[in-house]
Parts: structure tokens; C-alpha cells; sequence
């Protein structure tokens, strides 16, 4: 019995001990955590999808789910079997007059436009994970480092997960950083990190806030969850609309597909380009992550004009082989006659051309 509780004893030590690092952020308190309480979407102490949102899909159970990641045999795609093209553009010599997208791999991705710059969801360690031993990066998906970010006028998150919020890049670009945009809760874990309270523009589902050179961006409803440690949902997830004086832009973030979508369309759209998240995605968690059949029909709900797809081509988060979305979202994109671009990891978009192709690079 004394063994038993002296195991216990030291099992909940250790944790303390392990998730008190800076890389697990901190926990909202005080006028944060008032505001959070005061949020219509905040509700049981925690913040709520619009649609009730199960963690599996019926017929699943975590521990099917968890045996069929850790036992089953694994797709020999699972990750690439050679490093992945890529172009590594040099992002501080890019003209300030360039409309721009450049993706980084996973949901990293860089756009500039009006002359506002804008970094979203950088992962540019090797690992998108709290522990270096887990997800690491496909060689080729890892060009880009902390050290080859300009400065940047708003760096944009849009979720607390580790593979969209990466603490040693987020902490190693902090005084290239203008304002921060991220949703409700996230952002007691940058100012752990030294960011200061009046660069964060913090916000819930239908905030409009006016930045730069008169350039909107508004905070839309996402199907997902969020956290860090053992506790889900006790900070926000978003999307992002992003309207300018020359194009209008939708940042996905990370969903499952529902009705959102189709109401972001009739509000703000037709969308010049919609950011996409394609890849990682089950049949056992669909709520929380589109299947590429859902990422059309969100597309189409959506009303985008041109469909750039992220969240994949970096880590294995999944079991799907490496480049089963990107091949999956382009063929059924073309059978509803939909554009979608595929630039390689670091390829330039040039967001004010009517016409661009690019290869098939996944299958070289």
C-alpha cells in the first residue's frame, strides 16, 4: 500500500515538474480569464463549438483509436522516403509592394499584401510537439528557421496546439513581432513568453478589428478544440477573415466541416483565396479535422475563388500516406472544377495573378 501511493506520489511530482516548462504556456487568470467567463461561447468552464462536437466519430473508441496509431501496420507513405522539394525564398528581401503568399510546410504560412505583412501559425522547429523525441519534421519540410523571419507586422495564430503554436519559434522571433492576433486564452501563454499585453490583439468569434493601411480582419467560428496540457477547450480556436483594400482572404484553421462555413460564404464572401487545412485527418475524428471531400464542399460553402490547402507535407499526425492530401484535394477539386494551387514548401503565390499552375511535386 506505501508503495503504491509513494509511485502516485511521485507520478504527480514528475508532472508538475514536466508541465511547468515554458513550453506548455500558462493558464488564463484575472481580467483574461473575466473576459473568457463572459464570452457567450464560454460555457461549463470551457469554450464550446457551435455544433456539439464529439472527440470521435460513433463506432470509435479511444482505445481502438490509440492501439490502431501505436500497433497497426503503418503505411510504408506514411512519411516521404526522400527529402521533399522545396524553394527557400528569401523573405527578408521580398519588396514591400509584393502580394504574396509563401507556405512553410504544415499550417505555416506567410502572406503579404497592401503592404502589411502577416505570419500565421509558424512552426520552424523540428518537432511539432513538446518534446523533441516526437513528430519531427520530413527532411526538405524544414527549411525555414526562426532566424529567416523578417519583421513582421502581425503575427497571427489561430489555435494553441503545439503544431500550430511552437513556443521556440513564437519566443525566438518575439522582437521581430508587431502585434499579435490570436483568439480568447491564448494569449496568457505569449506573455509567459515575454510578449506584452498591449501587442496582443486577443479576440472571440466576431470581433472586427481595423489594422494597417485599412485592412480588416474579423475572427470566425472554427469546428476544433484547443490546449496544451490535460485540459481541452479552456481557451479559444479560430478563423480568420482577412479583408483588404484589394482581396479578401480566408484563414481555415484547423475544422471539421459544419455549417460555419457556409455562413462565413453568405457573409463575407466570395473569398479571392481561402487557406485551407487538408491533411491529418480520420475518419475517427472528421469533427475536428475535414476529410478532403469536406475541404471542397467547405471550399464551395465558402464561396473561394482560389483554394490554397495546408496542414500537411511536415509531420505525420495521422496515418494517412504523406501525400494522400494533396493528391486527394486536387482530383476531387478538378471534378467540381474548383482552382486549387499547390505551390511547393517556400514556392511564391503572386496574389495578384489571375493564372498560375504548379506541378504535381508530390509525385516526384
Amino acid at each position: 500500500m506505501i508503495f503504491i501511493l509513494v509511485t502516485i506520489t511521485v507520478l504527480i511530482i514528475l508532472y508538475f515538474i514536466v508541465t511547468s516548462q515554458d513550453v506548455f504556456g500558462a493558464e488564463a487568470k484575472g481580467e483574461r480569464l473575466e473576459r473568457m467567463q463572459q464570452s457567450k461561447h464560454f460555457k461549463d468552464k470551457k469554450f464550446q463549438n457551435l455544433s456539439y462536437t464529439p472527440s470521435l466519430t460513433e463506432g470509435y473508441s479511444m482505445p481502438k483509436v490509440m492501439y490502431n496509431f501505436f500497433f497497426k501496420k503503418k503505411d510504408p507513405l506514411l512519411k516521404p522516403v526522400k527529402n521533399l522539394p522545396s524553394i527557400h525564398t528569401d523573405l527578408k528581401n521580398l519588396s514591400k509592394d509584393k502580394d504574396v503568399f509563401i507556405w512553410m510546410g504544415h499550417s505555416s504560412y506567410f502572406i503579404q499584401t497592401d503592404g502589411v505583412s502577416f505570419l500565421i501559425d509558424p512552426v520552424l522547429s523540428l518537432y511539432g510537439s513538446p518534446f523533441k523525441f516526437f513528430n519531427k519534421a520530413f527532411a526538405g519540410a524544414d527549411i525555414f528557421k526562426p532566424e529567416d523571419i523578417p519583421n513582421i507586422d502581425y503575427l497571427v495564430i489561430t489555435h494553441d496546439h503545439y503544431d500550430h503554436l511552437d513556443y521556440p519559434t513564437v519566443k525566438a522571433i518575439k522582437d521581430k513581432v508587431g502585434k499579435v492576433i490570436l483568439p480568447l486564452g491564448v494569449g496568457a501563454h505569449l506573455e509567459k513568453w515575454g510578449y506584452k499585453p498591449e501587442q496582443l490583439i486577443e479576440e472571440e468569434w466576431g470581433a472586427e478589428i481595423i489594422l494597417k493601411n485599412d485592412i480588416k480582419i474579423t475572427f470566425t467560428p472554427a469546428r476544433h478544440f484547443s490546449g496544451r496540457k490535460t485540459q481541452r477547450n479552456v481557451t479559444l480556436w479560430t478563423s480568420y477573415v482577412l479583408e483588404t483594400p484589394t482581396k479578401k482572404i480566408f484563414l481555415g484553421g484547423d475544422s471539421g466541416y459544419d455549417t460555419h462555413f457556409k455562413m462565413i460564404g453568405e457573409q463575407f464572401g466570395p473569398f479571392d483565396y481561402a487557406i485551407m487545412e487538408n491533411g491529418q485527418y480520420n475518419e475517427a475524428w472528421k469533427y475536428i479535422h475535414a476529410l478532403p471531400e469536406d475541404v471542397i464542399q467547405a471550399s464551395i460553402d465558402v464561396k473561394a475563388k482560389k483554394i490554397i490547402p495546408v496542414h500537411s507535407s511536415k509531420f505525420a499526425l495521422a496515418l494517412h500516406p504523406w501525400n494522400e492530401p494533396l493528391e486527394k484535394v486536387l482530383r476531387l477539386g478538378k471534378e467540381k472544377k474548383l482552382n486549387i494551387l499547390t505551390p511547393m514548401i517556400g514556392e511564391p503565390v503572386d496574389l495578384n495573378k489571375e493564372d498560375q499552375q504548379f506541378r504535381i511535386w508530390w509525385e516526384d
